[in-house]
């Protein structure tokens, strides 16, 4: 029983150990994918993306027909054209002169940092110039950098209008909150209808008595004519008679015919003075939400994705308002890091040099106890780097001296661990419990202090300071839970029922 447990605790730690360092490769369209997620890196690691957006000054070019309506399919003809069909050409800019002022600008820029807030971009320096409007941001590159840049960018104006007048009926002030759902097809009768992904938008309570209001008045309705046909017919009929008379026998019949009118009020949603879709609706909407279907119900994987992401764009824009003032991406420049692929492979190097290093000299001091707890070591090390990994922390600098500090710390508390259990005349599982609780008390009242500033330290908005205190947080953690499970399991296994006495050897009933 003994070696199944030694044989099933190492057994998983190679498997942690491979997953951690190799990753785990499955065949997705004719190539291998590394299905483990991969580290998020700070700007000072991968590089970063800097961003100049500018006050667009450009002008709107509007047409006008005589009575002043505009007019959308007129954008190709020439002025003498315009001119023959009476229609006038206006150019609006985009930006009025009230709108530029310093209050907008800095309004822009909060919301420009919801964005990011909201897209997970932990990580980014925003700053703006009060006097010319312009806002620079900073964020790190990755594989969604370019969409991030795209969103922050969008003005993101939200209008339901009349399809016919233009007349706007509701806008992002009766926006409460913009949400991302998907689930399956309820639209399907297949049991593979697939997934469908669409936008709820929560509208604010005056926002609900409009929606109310525009979904009983645009409506799809039939209207029913009904015509009567009077046709007469005349049967002649002769009859040879005696008195040569003829009788006329006349028949009057009537057809009646129904004709069915459809006529529709519609609205159309724009985002951005872009037509999103033109509809009418079917009933009366009184729960003050409207559900936006995004492509159509799918199952593949990277077409849902892609649907997933396209939705997200668009709730983050709607979700967290609209910029007062339209802004153009005039600058978009990836910055290489400071420190090259080569420096840094030296520290991972070194790092992992001093740790086999240690690990050796644990070896040769501790004979057979020295080499499980090192095995053990490894699997903490690997269990470590994924949790990084799944927890989103922000590799940096400061984060992989946090890595090197927490490993230190792990050999600290195994040394003392061993050298408890080393001095005792013999070695049973009441012995390795209570050294294992004096080596926690021990440890963990020394390192308090270090415990509380990395608390600290994950809470201040300096990515530096809180990306070093993450590792430090799972780390500390980790060192507590994983001693009192795997190393104390894999030191219980490997001695015997009679123990070992001080000298290494087997402990006998008699001794």
């Amino acid at each position: 029983m003994k070696k199944i447990k030694l044989i099933t605790i190492i057994l998983a730690i190679v498997l942690v150990t491979m997953v951690a360092f190799f990753g785990v490769y499955v065949p997705i369209q004719n190539r291998m994918e590394n299905k483990v997620k991969d580290y998020q890196y700070a700007m000072d690691l991968e590089g970063g993306r800097n961003i100049k957006l500018s006050v667009d000054n450009t002008s709107n070019t509007v047409i006008r027909d005589a009575e002043g309506n505009e007019v959308t399919d007129a954008g190709d003809l020439s002025d003498e054209e315009l001119a023959e069909k009476g229609y006038t050409k206006e150019e609006t800019p985009y930006n009025s002169e009230d709108v530029l002022n310093e209050e907008n600008y800095i309004k822009t820029k909060k919301i420009i940092e919801k964005r990011l807030n909201a897209l997970g971009v932990d990580n980014y320096e925003t700053k703006v110039d009060e006097t010319s409007g312009n806002i620079f941001v900073e964020i790190p590159e990755n594989d969604i950098t370019d969409s991030i840049v795209s969103n922050i960018g969008t003005t993101g104006k939200f209008e339901i209008v009349d399809s016919e007048t233009q007349e706007v009926l509701m806008d992002n002030n009766d926006i409460k909150r913009v949400r991302v759902m998907y689930g399956a097809d309820s639209t399907s009768t297949s049991s593979y209808g697939g997934t469908a992904v669409y936008i709820e938008i929560e509208f604010n309570k005056e926002g609900t008595d409009k929606l109310k209001d525009i979904s009983s008045t645009y409506v799809e309705s039939n209207t029913t004519n009904e015509t009567n046909t009077t046709n007469i017919t005349n049967a002649t009929e002769d009859t040879n008679t005696a008195d040569n008379t003829a009788n006329t026998e006349n028949t009057t019949s009537e057809d009646s015919s129904t004709d069915t009118e459809t006529t529709t009020k519609e609205i159309t949603m724009k985002i951005d003075d872009e037509e999103i879709m033109t509809t009418s609706f079917d009933e009366t909407i009184e729960t003050g939400t409207l559900q936006l279907s995004i492509g159509s119900a799918t199952t593949d994987t990277s077409t849902l994705q892609s649907y997933i992401s396209q939705a997200t764009s668009i709730a983050v824009v709607l979700d967290n308002g609209n910029l007062p003032i339209r802004y153009t991406v005039e600058a978009n420049e990836y910055i290489l890091s400071d420190i090259t692929q080569e420096e840094l492979n030296i520290v991972l190097y070194v790092i992992i040099g001093l740790v086999a290093l240690s690990l050796i000299v644990l070896i040769v001091r501790y004979k057979v106890e020295g080499l499980v707890n090192a095995f053990a070591y490894v699997g903490l090390a690997s269990l470590f780097l994924l949790i990084l990994r799944y927890t989103n922390v922000v590799i940096s600098i400061e984060s992989i001296f946090g890595i090197a500090v927490v490993l230190v710390l792990n050999y600290i508390f195994v040394n003392k661990l061993l050298s408890k259990l080393k001095i005792e005349e013999k070695v049973d599982r009441t012995v390795i419990t209570k050294a294992l609780k004096e080596t926690y008390k021990e440890f963990f009242i020394r390192i308090l202090p270090i415990c509380i500033a990395v608390i600290t330290f994950c809470f201040i908005q300096w990515e530096p300071i809180s990306s070093f205190g993450m590792v430090m947080f799972w780390g500390i953690v980790l060192i507590a839970l994983y001693n009192s499970t795997i190393t104390n399991l894999l030191v219980r296994v490997k001695e015997s029922k009679g123990g070992k006495n001080k000298n290494g050897n087997k402990q006998t009933k008699n001794d």
